[in-house]
């Protein structure tokens, strides 16, 4: 089994698309979550409309995140890029904007490859990438300790932020805010 990671860019938009497909159940919010303005009518808005924003992030050149790849098949999604670029992560948080800091948002691997380990190698990767290019703080915004169904959980299994050596920062069980070093 031979496991790789890539930064998404304009080569990589299919794959991007493959793992955000019927097959994987990730075919409705596309990774834009973060990117509307509000929560507020999130959970009424259509797959086409969550793809058309999509597609418009990429066209303003935003490949905000890696493809995690099993065998050379794309089979997981990271999105990860500077924090400030979120404005609502900011407000949610009540974070001060800090363009230093990086911020991990969604962490998915397809159902049929969860419970492999991949998440953890896939995480590893990630940030070792990020520490070769000089980011040196990440912060990660995982659901918490609560029981949720695999697909509640896009924002990363807490327990996988803490194996990668994450740090809990204000304690607060409902919304906790991880941070490493690099």
């Amino acid at each position: 089994m031979h496991v790789s990671i890539s930064a998404i860019d304009d080569s990589k938009r299919g794959d991007f698309y493959r793992v955000h497909s019927e097959a994987t159940g990730a075919n409705w919010c596309y990774c834009v979550a973060w990117w509307v303005p509000t929560w507020e009518g999130w959970g009424q808005r259509t797959a086409e409309e969550n793809r058309s924003l999509r597609e418009g992030l990429f066209q303003q050149g935003q490949y905000d995140g890696y493809l995690l790849y099993l065998d050379g098949k794309p089979v997981g999604w990271c999105q990860c890029g500077p924090r400030e670029r979120l404005p609502k992560l900011l407000e949610q948080y009540n974070l001060v904007p800090d363009p230093r800091i990086w911020a991990i948002t969604c962490l998915l691997i397809a159902p049929r490859y969860r419970k492999r380990g991949l998440t953890h190698r896939f995480l590893a990767e990630v940030l070792e990438d990020l520490r070769s290019r000089g980011i040196s703080h990440v912060q990660a915004f995982p659901c918490g300790d609560r029981d949720l169904p695999d697909e509640d959980v896009w924002t990363g299994p807490e327990t996988a932020f803490q194996k990668a050596g994450f740090v809990l920062e204000p304690d607060d069980s409902k919304q906790p805010v991880y941070s490493t070093r690099l």
